[in-house]
C-alpha cells in the first residue's frame, strides 16, 4: 500500500508542477500580446560613432601606446574644430526590404515621419537602402508616394540598390533624386503582370454549377471560377495596359533621360548595363557610398524597432530571450 501511495504522491506533484508551468507560460504569453499591441518605436543610431568604434578597436591592436596617445590627441583637436558641426549636413539612412505586398511601407512611412520632424530643407539628405523584386501596384505606388514626401519638402533622397530594384521596386527607386546601384544588381522590369488561374472548365467537366451575380458590366471581368468572356478578357487587358502607361509616365517624369521604347519592355538589366540606359546614376554598393559620406556629413541610421514586451524584459534579466525560452533547445541556446 505504501508503494502505491508514493506513486500517487509523485504523480500529484508532477501534475502540480506541469499546471504551474503551464499557467506561468499562459500569463507570459498574455503579457506579451498585451504589450505587443502598444506598437513600435523609432530607433536612431549614429553611424559615424560605429565607424569610429571600428577604427578604435583596430588602433588598440595595431598601434603602440605612444602612437595611440598621439592619435587620441589628434582626434580631440579634430573634434574641437568641429564644434559647430550642428550646422553641417546630416544624412538619415533608411532601409526597405520589399515583399509582394510591400508590407514594409508601413514602417517606412513611420520612419519618414520621424525624419521630417527634424530634417532641414535643402541641407539634410536621406539615403534609402532598397531591395525589392516588386509586387502589388497599390503597395508600391504608396511606397513611391511616401518617398515623394521627402522631395516635396526639400529633402534630397538617394536610393541605394545592392541586389534588386525591379518592377514596383524600381518605381519606388524612381521617386528619389538619384539611384546608386551595385554593378551586379538587377534593375528595371518596367512592366505589369496579372495572373489569374481559371477553374471554370474543370467545374463544368465535373457538372459543378457556379454562379456569380454582379451589377455593372465589368464588375468582375475576370474571375477564378466563372467563365472568362472575350469582352471580359479584353477589358482586363486594357486595365493592365493603362497601369503600364501610368508606370511609364512616372518613370519619364522622374528620369527624363531614359528612352522608354528601350527600357519599358518589362526586361531587366544588370546595373552596369542600366547605367548606360539612364536607369541608374552611379555604380556603388550602399556600404561604399556611406563610407565615403561619413567624412562630409553626420550619418544617422533610422529604423523601426519592436518595443520590448514585459516577457522579453523579464527573460532578459536571466540572459534569455523570448525565442529561446520556449524552445526545446532553449537552455542550450541561452548558453551557447
Amino acid at each position: 500500500m505504501g508503494f502505491w501511495l508514493d506513486i500517487a504522491a509523485f504523480a500529484l506533484k508532477a501534475a502540480l508542477i506541469v499546471a504551474a508551468v503551464g499557467a506561468l507560460a499562459a500569463l507570459m504569453a498574455r503579457l506579451s500580446r498585451r504589450d505587443g499591441d502598444k506598437g513600435r518605436e523609432i530607433d536612431v543610431r549614429s553611424l559615424n560613432e560605429r565607424y569610429d568604434q571600428m577604427r578604435d578597436e583596430f588602433d588598440a591592436e595595431i598601434l603602440d601606446k605612444k602612437q595611440r596617445r598621439a592619435r587620441a590627441k589628434a582626434r580631440k583637436r579634430e573634434a574641437k574644430a568641429r564644434q559647430g558641426e550642428d550646422a553641417g549636413k546630416r544624412i538619415f539612412v533608411l532601409g526597405f526590404k520589399g515583399d509582394v505586398m510591400a508590407s514594409a511601407v508601413k514602417n517606412l512611412s513611420r520612419e519618414i515621419d520621424a525624419v521630417l520632424t527634424v530634417a532641414r530643407p535643402q541641407q539634410d539628405e536621406v539615403v534609402l537602402r532598397l531591395q525589392s523584386p516588386g509586387g502589388t501596384v497599390t503597395g508600391y505606388g504608396l511606397g513611391a508616394a511616401e518617398i515623394s514626401r521627402l522631395r516635396d519638402r526639400g529633402v534630397k533622397v538617394t536610393v541605394c540598390v545592392d541586389q534588386v530594384a525591379a518592377s514596383g521596386g524600381y518605381m519606388m527607386a524612381c521617386a528619389a533624386d538619384a539611384i546608386v546601384a551595385a554593378p551586379f544588381a538587377m534593375i528595371g522590369s518596367i512592366g505589369v503582370v496579372a495572373q489569374v488561374p481559371n477553374l471554370h472548365r474543370l467545374l463544368k467537366k465535373n457538372d459543378i454549377d457556379y454562379e456569380e451575380l454582379t451589377a455593372g458590366e465589368f464588375k468582375r471581368s475576370v474571375s477564378m471560377l466563372g467563365e472568362i468572356t472575350p469582352a471580359g478578357r479584353e477589358h482586363f487587358r486594357g486595365k493592365i495596359e493603362d497601369t503600364h502607361t501610368i508606370f511609364k509616365t512616372f518613370v519619364a517624369e522622374r528620369r527624363p533621360g531614359v528612352d522608354l521604347a528601350k527600357v519599358a519592355t518589362g526586361d531587366v538589366w544588370l546595373a552596369s548595363e542600366a547605367l548606360g540606359l539612364g536607369l541608374v546614376d552611379a555604380l556603388s554598393t550602399g556600404d561604399e557610398l556611406l563610407f565615403r559620406l561619413k567624412d562630409e556629413a553626420r550619418l544617422f541610421e533610422v529604423r523601426t524597432a519592436s518595443r520590448r514586451t514585459v516577457l522579453q524584459q523579464v527573460l532578459s534579466r536571466f540572459g534569455l530571450d523570448g525565442a529561446s525560452a520556449f524552445s526545446p533547445l532553449g537552455a542550450l541556446q541561452a548558453r551557447s
